[in-house]
């Protein structure tokens, strides 16, 4: 059986999207033993496939001039991450109709398509809402990492067929590295200028926390989880900035891959993240994780799992004192390995339903 893994693999940049390509590799080797699978992404673009614009996607349906028809045809299972949340028109109409296209022709080449766990919505635009609409009816199997995103796709006519949690759950378990006390994922994509919160207010919110954590003698290293690239969000530069600033009083962890980031995450006491695969990463392995929500992505998935360490940066408060108070709450430890549990407990339908593909 050929199956095709869309917007996600082994070399991205952002580390949760590596996470989902693995979880998915790891959930379709238990579900459909000896697939053969092919995964593609924006860095991992196949030439059959010129998904640049929108234009060139609609010109290759109706010249061929690629092959990209006979190429999807060749696959028997589609299996269409969206890079876990961008099933929405929130990161721009662009993105969502080069996906919702990508996921129409797969259709109509032949084979099963599926969408996997993942955020469904939110979804602003009429334009945004009807590519979903059509998508969630054309998908042989759908499933949502939460009852939040369960619901947008039952008010758009396409109940799930199964609510599960994030790919992250069905990974391995990692080997710990050597121990680390509070790791703390600063985003780059919310360090500057952004349309989700005020980035002014974000940093001195990681400041505070960099600062009240210091003062009560812990050890702080910082954290990227989207690495260095032409994108100018990544977190690498602000982390090393904020080393700089500190003047050595944090250090410094830059992951090699995923398979290195998740066994200094099991090695550590504690992670407090603002990308939500950092804290997902984290509560995947056991370690407890405080999210700084900027999206609604992060609530509705977490609650999930029965975790609550979650503060709201795009509500009015203030932001590190409830970050700090999640630090201080009892038996952290205890329910982020209960969380672990719970998500791992949750993937096992995709599992059932994945082997009446087969």
């Amino acid at each position: 059986m050929r199956v095709l893994v869309t917007w996600a693999d082994d070399a991205s940049p952002n580390l949760g999207v590596r996470a989902l390509g693995r979880g998915s590799v790891d959930l379709m080797k238990r579900s459909l033993p000896g697939a053969e699978l092919t995964l593609i992404n924006y860095g991992n673009k196949p030439p059959e496939i010129p998904w640049g614009r929108v234009r060139s996607l609609l010109r290759e349906r109706v010249t061929g001039r690629f092959g990209m028809m006979r190429w999807l045809k060749d696959f028997d299972l589609v299996w269409d991450t969206r890079s876990g949340d961008s099933f929405a028109d929130i990161y721009g109409l662009a993105r969502h109709r080069t996906m919702s296209m990508l996921h129409e022709f797969a259709v109509q080449a032949g084979p099963r398509v599926v969408l996997a766990p993942q955020t469904i919505g939110p979804f602003r635009t009429r334009e945004g809402r009807m590519l979903a609409k059509r998508n969630l009816q054309r998908s042989t199997l759908v499933f949502a990492r939460d009852s939040l995103s369960a619901r947008a796709a039952e008010r758009l006519g396409r109940p799930v067929d199964a609510t599960a949690s994030d790919l992250v759950f069905g990974i391995d378990q990692p080997i710990p590295a050597a121990q680390h006390d509070v790791l703390l994922n600063v985003s780059g994509l919310l360090w500057s200028q952004n349309p989700h919160v005020d980035n002014m207010q974000y940093r001195a919110t990681v400041r505070t926390i960099i600062d009240n954590l210091l003062e009560r003698g812990r050890a702080v290293t910082l954290l990227p989880h989207v690495l260095e690239s032409s994108n100018h969000d990544n977190d690498v530069p602000v982390s090393r900035s904020l080393v700089q600033e500190y003047d050595g009083r944090v250090s410094l962890h830059v992951p090699e891959d995923l398979d290195d980031v998740r066994s200094v995450i099991a090695s550590a006491h504690l992670v407090i993240g603002a990308r939500m695969h950092a804290c997902l990463n984290a509560l995947s392995v056991g370690t407890p994780a405080v999210a700084m929500a900027y999206s609604r992505k992060f609530a509705p998935l977490l609650e999930s799992i029965g975790w609550n360490a979650v503060v709201s940066l795009t509500e009015t408060g203030a932001h590190a004192e409830e970050v700090l108070a999640h630090i201080d709450g009892p038996d952290l430890a205890q329910r982020a390995v209960l969380a672990r549990d719970a998500g791992q407990d949750l993937l096992d339908p995709i599992g059932q339903h994945l082997a009446t593909c087969g």
